[in-house]
């Protein structure tokens, strides 16, 4: 048998045992817990492996994202459990739905379509995926095919690029600098004026404007923000060993000196 063969016949074993578990634990004897869960109670966990599938991936520690894949498969798996109990639709349905839909938006691999770059790719992702919905009708809202449950300067980057496209755009990022400069200045009358809603709509326009000015200067602000977090906690890690080395906590030091510190940190690249 070749080896290829043999991997397949493998994958295909061990998926089936592994609905057959889920099967076991939402059974009348099994698991009470498992039984409970309904799709939007393992919708939650979902979005969490998602997160942890990420970390995974930027540690590039294989072990590890193996293991998080595993759980990520694992509530995909339950949530189509569930749907197959509802009589709804199958794994099997999910499979063939989704390789019939990655062979029809891949017309240049398994048709005749020619492309010459990336963006060719992605232009003709767009169409077809427009097609399949019977293409956008006029007023239909362009962003409705964008999931409200992404992070929110994730939506905000994707929706200000669906804008974009559209030809509703700031000309470049100097303009962008200028709108956020407006922004700053609302928020400072807002908070003046101590208007709790206002100054949160405020802060939100000021978010949405730096999402745009971080696509003008190709930057994802969700990974800015993230390197941004990621930075903070190494800084403070720092701050607190050297407090740590004289004898002494955070809650413990004056301003000055944790700014001493927090500079020291800067300074080295921390």
């Amino acid at each position: 048998m070749a080896p290829s063969i043999v991997i397949m016949n493998q994958t295909q074993t061990q998926l089936q045992e592994l609905v057959a578990l889920i099967q076991r634990l939402r059974a009348p004897d099994g698991c009470p817990w498992d039984r409970k869960q309904t799709r939007q109670d393992i919708g939650k966990y979902l979005l969490d492996e998602c997160y942890e599938v990420m970390d995974a991936l930027a540690e590039d520690d294989p072990a590890h994202i193996q293991e998080e894949l595993g759980d990520l498969l694992f509530q995909i798996l339950f949530i189509a459990e569930i749907s197959a109990e509802a009589g709804e639709f199958s794994l099997s349905d999910v499979m063939q739905g989704i390789r019939e839909k990655m062979i029809r938006r891949h017309p240049h691999v398994f048709g005749d379509v020619k492309v010459e770059s990336v963006q060719d790719v992605k232009d003709n992702w767009q169409e077809i995926k427009k097609k399949e919905r019977g293409g956008q009708a006029p007023g239909e809202n362009p962003f409705g095919g964008i999931p409200r449950s992404v992070p929110a300067l994730k939506r905000a980057h994707k929706i200000s690029s669906a804008a974009s496209r559209l030809g509703f755009d700031w000309p470049d990022a100097n303009a962008v600098l200028d709108k956020l400069k407006e922004e700053l200045v609302e928020l400072e009358e807002a908070r003046k004026q101590g208007n709790e809603f206002q100054i949160e709509e405020e802060m939100g326009d000021l978010f949405f404007t730096l999402v745009n000015l971080g696509r003008f200067l190709n930057v994802d602000a969700e990974k800015a923000a993230a390197g941004a977090a990621d930075k903070f906690v190494r800084r403070w890690s720092y701050m607190t060993q050297r407090l740590a080395a004289l004898g002494r906590s955070p809650s413990e030091a004056t301003q000055a000196e944790l700014d001493s510190i927090w500079n020291e940190a800067k300074q080295k690249g921390i």
